[in-house]
C-alpha cells in the first residue's frame, strides 16, 4: 500500500493525542523555530531602541537614525516570522482535527448497538464537532501561545536582566501570586468546561430527537410539550455556560489587576533608578518594551489555561468513543479468494438481555439455493437476518459461509458477501440515483446510471422514479421523507440488488407494496434466486412458496420446515398462514366487485380488480 493510500485509510490513523502530536511534530518544530527567531529579533529590537534613545539623549543623531533603520528592518523580519509561525502551527492543529475526525468516524462504524444505546446521536454529534474543535484549538492556538509565552519569557528576561537585575526582580514581584491564581482557576475551568460540553451534547440530542420525530410531534399536537422539554435542556445548558463565563470573567480582572500592580512598581522603582542615574534612559525604555512583551503572556495565562482545559475536557469525551470496545470484530482467517454462497446455521441462539429471541435455530442453504423464513411478528425472523450479516454479535460456531465460521472471517468479507436489505429502509439525504448506486465506486458516472436504472426496474420503482419532478436526480430528503413508505422500501431493495452479492438476504421486501407491485417484485426475486443464494424473510405465503425450502419460526424456534406443498399438507402453523392469507385474498377480490342496482346476480368487476 502506498503512502497516499495509507493516508486515506481512517483505520490507519492513531487515536492517541500524543501520537497525533508526534505525527505533526515537523510542523510544530518548524513553528517553534520561527517563534524563537521572532523573539530573538524582538530582543535585538529592544537593544536597538536602547541605543537609539541613548544616542538621541547624547545628541548623536546619525547613530540614532541608523539604529532606527535597522530597528525597522528587524521589526519587519520579526513580523514575517510571527505570521509564518502561526501558519505552520495552525496547520498542525488542522491536520490533527482532520485525522481525529476520520479516526472518529472509522471507530463509530465499528461500534455496535450496545454503544449507541448508551450514547445518543446528538451527544455523538456534539463530540464530533464542538469537542473536536476544542482539541484543535488546544493543539493549534493553545500550543502556539504556550511556546510563544515561554520564548517571550526567555527573550524578555534576557533584555531585562541585562538592563537591571533589581528592576527585574521588582517587576516580577507579583508573579508568584499570579501563578497561584492560575493554578486555582485551572482545575475549576476543567470541571466547568467538561460540564458545559456535556450539557451541549444533551441539548444537541434533544434538538435532533425533536426534528427527527417532527411528524409525530405535529400529529399529536405536542409542540408546546416539546418546546417545554427543550427549554429545560436549554436552561441547564445556560446555567452551565453562565457558571463557566463567571469563572472566566473573574479570572481576567484578577490577572489585569496584578499586571497593573507590576506596571506601577516598574514605573515607581524604574523612575527612581533613572533619576538617581543608576540606569540610563535608553535602558529604561528597552526594559519597558521587554516588559510589555512579557505582560501579554502573563495576561494570557488565564486565556491559555481555559483553552488547555477545554481541549483536555473535549479529548476526554472523544476518548470515550475511541476506547469503546466494538461488539463485533473481524476474525483471524484470511479473506477467501471466492465466495460460493453456501450458508449453514447450527443451533443459533441469541438473546436481548435475558430474553431469548432466537433459540436453537438450524438450517442449510446450498450455494445458489433459496430459503424462506416465515413466522409471526416477533418470532425472530429479522434478528436472524441481522445475525447472518453480522450486524449484531453473532455467536461463534453458529453461522457458516462456505463451511467457514463467519466469526472467523474478516468482517469486510462477510458484509461484502452477504447483502442485506432491511425491512425498515434507510435512505440518505441525497438523490434517488445516489441512493440506489450507493455501492458503486462512482455513482455519478454516466455508465453507472445504466446499472442504477436496471436495479430500479428490478425493484419495480423505475416508472415512479422517472415520474418524480427531477427523476433520478430528485433529492429524497432526510431519511427519504419525500418518498412514500413503499417507494423508500423499493429504492432500498434496488440498492441491495445492484450490489449483486453471493448471498442476498431480503427482510420482508413486500410489507409496503400493493398487489400489482408485489407480483413484479416476486418475479424479480425469482430472477435473483437463479444467480445467487437467496434468503427471504417474509410473512407472505405467496413469496415463501417460490423458495426451494421454507423454515417456519415460532417464538424463536423452528417448528416446521419443508417445501410449500409439504407444509400445506402437514396442517401446521404454515398451513394456517396459507389459509388465512387465501381468505384475505378472496375477501379483497369480493370487495373489488360491484353488483349494480339493475343486476340481480351478475357481478360487475371494477377496473383493476383482476
Amino acid at each position: 500500500m502506498s503512502d497516499g493510500e495509507q493516508k486515506t485509510d481512517p483505520g490507519a490513523y492513531p487515536i492517541q493525542l500524543g501520537a497525533q502530536f508526534r505525527k505533526n511534530l515537523h510542523l510544530y518544530a518548524g513553528g517553534a523555530l520561527l517563534l524563537a527567531a521572532q523573539q530573538v529579533l524582538m530582543a535585538v529590537r529592544d537593544l536597538l531602541v536602547r541605543n537609539a534613545v541613548d544616542s538621541i539623549d547624547t545628541g548623536a543623531s546619525e547613530a540614532a537614525a541608523h539604529a532606527a533603520i535597522v530597528m525597522l528592518s528587524v521589526s519587519i523580519a520579526a513580523a514575517i516570522a510571527r505570521v509564518l509561525s502561526r501558519i505552520t502551527v495552525f496547520t498542525g492543529g488542522r491536520n490533527v482535527e482532520y485525522e481525529l475526525r476520520a479516526a472518529l468516524l472509522s471507530r463509530l462504524h465499528k461500534l455496535g448497538p450496545s454503544f449507541f444505546r448508551k450514547m445518543p446521536t446528538g451527544d455523538i454529534m456534539s463530540r464530533a464537532t464542538n469537542d473536536l474543535t476544542q482539541v484543535r484549538l488546544l493543539l493549534g492556538f493553545g500550543l502556539l501561545n504556550i511556546v510563544s509565552s515561554l520564548l517571550a519569557l526567555a527573550s524578555a528576561l534576557y533584555v531585562m536582566l541585562s538592563t537591571s537585575v533589581r528592576l527585574t526582580l521588582a517587576a516580577l514581584a507579583t508573579t508568584p501570586i499570579l501563578m497561584l491564581i492560575t493554578r486555582s482557576f485551572s482545575s475549576k475551568l476543567f470541571l466547568r468546561n467538561r460540564e458545559n460540553q456535556e450539557s451541549i451534547g444533551k441539548m444537541s440530542d434533544r434538538v435532533l430527537a425533536s426534528l427527527a420525530g417532527v411528524r409525530v410531534v405535529r400529529s399529536f399536537a405536542l409542540e408546546e410539550a416539546e418546546i417545554r422539554s427543550f427549554n429545560e435542556t436549554n436552561i441547564a445548558y445556560q446555567d452551565k455556560s453562565l457558571a463557566l463565563a463567571r469563572l472566566r470573567g473573574s479570572m481576567g480582572p484578577l490577572m489585569g489587576a496584578l499586571s497593573s500592580a507590576s506596571v506601577l512598581i516598574v514605573f515607581w522603582y524604574g523612575g527612581h533608578l533613572v533619576l538617581t542615574k543608576q540606569i540610563a534612559k535608553g535602558d529604561f525604555v528597552a526594559f519597558w518594551l521587554a516588559l510589555l512583551r512579557l505582560t501579554w503572556p502573563l495576561l494570557a495565562l488565564g486565556f491559555v489555561a481555559a483553552i488547555i482545559q477545554r481541549g483536555r475536557a473535549g479529548y476526554m469525551r472523544l476518548q470515550q468513543i475511541f476506547e469503546a470496545v466494538p461488539d463485533i470484530a473481524s476474525g483471524p482467517l484470511a479473506a477467501p479468494e471466492t465466495v460460493r454462497g453456501a450458508v449453514s446455521v447450527r443451533g443459533l441462539v441469541f438473546a436481548h438481555g435475558t430474553r431469548k429471541v432466537v433459540d436453537g435455530v438450524s438450517f442449510d442453504v446450498p450455494a445458489g439455493g433459496s430459503l424462506a423464513i416465515v413466522g409471526r411478528t416477533g418470532s425472530g425472523k429479522s434478528t436472524i437476518a441481522t445475525l447472518l450479516a453480522r450486524l449484531l454479535p453473532t455467536p461463534d460456531k453458529s453461522v457458516f459461509l462456505d463451511g467457514n465460521d463467519i466469526c472467523d472471517l474478516p468482517l469486510s468479507t462477510v458484509r461484502e458477501s452477504i447483502g442485506y436489505a432491511q425491512q425498515d429502509a434507510f435512505l440518505f439525504s441525497t438523490t434517488v440515483a445516489r441512493n440506489i448506486g450507493y455501492a458503486l465506486d462512482d455513482p455519478d458516472d454516466p455508465e453507472a446510471m445504466t446499472h442504477v436504472k436496471r436495479a430500479a426496474q428490478e425493484a419495480s420503482v423505475l416508472e415512479e422514479v422517472e415520474g418524480l419532478p427531477e427523476g433520478f436526480d430528485t433529492v429524497v430528503g432526510e431519511r427519504g421523507v419525500q418518498l412514500s413508505g413503499g417507494q423508500r422500501q423499493r429504492v432500498a431493495l434496488g440498492r441491495a440488488l445492484l450490489r449483486e452479492p453471493p448471498v442476498l438476504v431480503l427482510d420482508d421486501p413486500l410489507s409496503a407494496v400493493d398487489a400489482k407491485t408485489e407480483a413484479q417484485i416476486l418475479e424479480a426475486i425469482d430472477r435473483q434466486a437463479k444467480n445467487r443464494t437467496l434468503i427471504l424473510i417474509t410473512h407472505r405465503v405467496a413469496a415463501a412458496r417460490r423458495c426451494g425450502k421454507i423454515v417456519v419460526l415460532d417464538e424463536g424456534r423452528v417448528v416446521e420446515e419443508g417445501t410449500h406443498e409439504e407444509l400445506c399438507k402437514a396442517g401446521g402453523l404454515y398451513a394456517s398462514f396459507a389459509e388465512e392469507q387465501q381468505i384475505e385474498q378472496d375477501l379483497e377480490a369480493l370487495g373489488a366487485m360491484d353488483f349494480g342496482p339493475d343486476s340481480s346476480s351478475v357481478p360487475i368487476v371494477k377496473e383493476g380488480a383482476a
